[in-house]
């Protein structure tokens, strides 16, 4: 078959709710991907950050491998062997005292939407379905009809309504909007990302978050941070929040939390919120499977034991340093924050990020637009300087084409 047959077939037989780049990739490894036809790529998205370890990790892949062997699903009614040290090992890596297991990001986002009005309800004593929580303009925190319903991106939410009442946007990256806000008592969580990746890698204020934080102390609001994308050392710390020391009420984690080889998705709390969810409130039949929770744990001891982290620190530093150096009219912004990096384009002789993100794929490098004139650069963390001043070297010369 040829690539475009490949492509031609997902066209016939999947709904058309994506818009993939025209590239074919049969297999990774580290920080490159391979297409059919064996051309081979740094690949530059990194499953938005769920590849952050890079593509099939050995040691990831070998605790997958291993207990697939054993025993794959057992669902919540029984206990298994691994998932209470999964638990244990992921609440004394991030500093919480209690964990839910979810599968996808969405379905932690809901479940962290669930803790806060119950939350809400059980410990803060708001009234009966009065509960409300605050969301940021061009938030993305996934795809469910309640998610959507807080979205100010028509193209998530537009005619998938009736929408679930009880959120109340604000601008982000505005602090009075959120003291304002705030003085509604039945307000009984803040939902944040601390930087905004489907939006085109919006970095607010420095100082933001800290003063988010401490106006929801100071109203009894719980702090809830969306690091699905930002968390696991994307932004060059173990969080995004870890920036201004903020250790949110509820923690939301997913994507890079298996390093891209099975969904594997977590909230963490204290044991007042978590709490407040008895048996049979909340749940999932793929929550907590022993294949995630071996992976999980795998997937954050290579963060740890690689200093992934760090790396992503430095690299950012080196990818924003050197991609600023470039004069090209179609280049507006960079901006960013450890490897999570974009590129803000404007249009130039016809030609838009959709053309680049082309050009770069004929050069060997993927990425992709959002929004349509905001490139996302965001590659594994394990990349070396090496491979970065190679990678760098191909955005300079495809920008180069458009001139």
């Amino acid at each position: 078959m040829k690539p475009e047959d490949y492509m031609t077939r997902e066209g016939k037989y999947g709904a058309h709710n994506y818009h993939p780049l025209p590239v074919v990739l049969q297999k990774g490894e580290g920080v490159f991907v391979w297409d059919v036809e064996g051309k081979r790529y740094f690949d530059f998205l990194s499953g938005y950050s769920a590849l952050s370890q890079g593509h099939c990790h050995p040691k990831i892949i070998r605790a997958l491998k291993e207990q697939s062997d054993k025993l794959t699903l057992v669902s919540r009614a029984f206990y298994s062997d691994v998932l209470g040290e999964y638990m244990e090992f992921v609440c004394n890596y991030f500093g919480y005292d209690k964990l839910l297991p979810m599968n996808t990001g969405a379905e932690a986002v809901e479940t962290a939407l669930k803790l806060a009005r119950r939350w809400g309800y059980r410990v803060k004593g708001v009234a009966s379905e009065c509960a409300k929580i605050v969301v940021c303009s061009e938030n993305f925190h996934g795809r469910t009809i309640t998610i959507v319903s807080m979205s100010t991106d028509p193209s998530s939410y537009l005619d998938f309504g009736p929408y679930t009442p009880g959120f109340i946007k604000i601008q982000y990256n505005d602090v009075e909007a959120l003291k304002e806000a705030l003085d509604d008592p039945d307000i009984v969580g803040f939902l944040v990302e601390p930087i905004q990746g489907e939006a085109g890698v919006v970095v607010p204020d420095e100082g933001y978050l800290r003063a988010c934080y401490d106006l929801c102390h100071a109203r009894n609001v719980l702090f809830i941070a969306d690091e699905i994308q930002t968390g696991i050392g994307r932004t060059g710390k173990l969080l995004a929040c870890d920036y201004e020391n903020v250790h949110p009420d509820i923690l939301i984690l997913g994507k890079a939390l298996s390093g891209g080889v099975t969904p594997v998705s977590a909230v963490l709390s204290n044991d007042e919120i978590m709490l407040t969810i008895a048996p049979g409130e909340h749940g999932s039949t793929y929550g907590g499977n022993p294949l995630a929770a071996s992976v999980g744990v795998a997937a954050l001891e290579v963060v740890r034991d690689e200093h992934l982290s760090e790396k992503a620190y430095a690299m950012g530093e080196l990818f924003r340093s050197e991609i600023k150096k470039i004069n090209n009219p179609m280049i507006k912004n960079v901006r960013g924050k450890g490897l999570l990096n974009a590129v803000v384009t404007e249009p130039h002789g016809g030609k838009v990020a959709w053309d680049i993100c082309l050009a770069l794929k004929e050069n060997g490098l993927i990425a992709k637009p959002t929004h349509d004139h905001i490139i996302r650069f965001t590659p594994p963390l394990v990349i070396t300087k090496e491979q970065m001043t190679e990678a760098v070297d191909i955005i300079r010369e495809t920008f180069a084409l458009f001139t």
